[in-house]
């Protein structure tokens, strides 16, 4: 190891110990910091007191305007039910039951429609057959 750098860490060793050890000797010093400590203990716990108030107010808000929007959701519930239970009810009184979805009626009247157009195709031509060529 280099002797400058050793040196130096020496040095600064010595200079910084005793700045690190110092402590206030004054005693009219250290009473105005009690006395101020103790306003500022006191003022802080008044500010907690408030706080504490404060926070149970807006818990009580807070649990009213969640019980007035919950009996929202409740009410909007029930009407839906009820609106729900008076359909299944129209869909047990009635006799028949739909035997085709729409989409299986679509196919069936395009099925129909195609038929249509077949029957119409055979009897235009007199349903006789010919035989055609093309002319070149």
């Amino acid at each position: 190891m280099r002797k400058g750098p050793l040196c130096l860490l020496l040095v600064s060793l010595a200079i910084g110990a005793p700045a690190h050890g110092e402590e206030s000797t004054e005693g009219s010093h250290s009473a105005p910091l009690s006395l101020s400590a103790g306003g500022q203990i006191a003022e802080l716990q008044q500010r907690l007191k408030d706080s504490e108030r404060m926070r149970e107010a807006l818990t009580q808000q807070l649990q009213n305007t969640n019980g007035e929007r919950e009996s929202a959701l409740v009410g909007r519930l029930r009407q839906e039910n009820q609106r729900l239970k008076l359909q299944l009810k129209e869909a047990q009184a009635s006799p028949l039951p739909r035997l085709l979805t729409d989409q299986q009626q679509w196919f069936v009247i395009g099925a129909g429609v195609a038929l249509l157009a077949l029957l119409c195709g055979i009897f235009a031509s007199g349903g006789r057959r010919q035989r055609r060529q093309w002319l070149n």
